[in-house]
């Protein structure tokens, strides 16, 4: 996700270098504690924030290319809200098979406190 928002808006947006080494991300295997890789996260996204923030309404239709794709600032701005979307899709999903639990996404619907004990997906 991180190496996909620095493509995508810092590099394709904002004009930083492109330094993504897409192989090298998947091919990864530990090497980072989930708190650093949080943090890393969080860098990111405050960065690409801050480019959006401060992008002028007409840049939206500007035609650029990233990762070979055509498209506008804003197709590559939707494009990254979509990824993040499906990947959180498929983390929710493996939890729920793996643990067994309903996550309690929607339990304030019910007016009744959530609790996960005993509950199945």
């Amino acid at each position: 996700m991180n190496g996909n928002v620095r493509q995508w808006i810092l590099s394709g947006i904002g004009g930083a270098p492109n330094a993504r080494d897409r192989d090298q991300e998947f091919a990864a295997r530990g090497g980072m504690e989930p708190e650093a890789l949080g943090r890393l996260l969080r860098k990111t996204m405050d960065e690409a924030l801050a480019i959006i923030r401060s992008l002028p309404p007409e840049r939206l239709t500007e035609e650029i290319i990233i990762q070979g794709y055509d498209g506008t600032v804003l197709k590559a701005i939707f494009h990254v809200v979509e990824h993040f979307s499906g990947h959180t899709a498929q983390i929710i999903f493996i939890t729920k098979m793996v643990t067994g639990q309903d996550l309690g996404f929607y339990s304030h619907l019910s007016g009744k406190p959530h609790s996960n004990a005993g509950k199945t997906a």
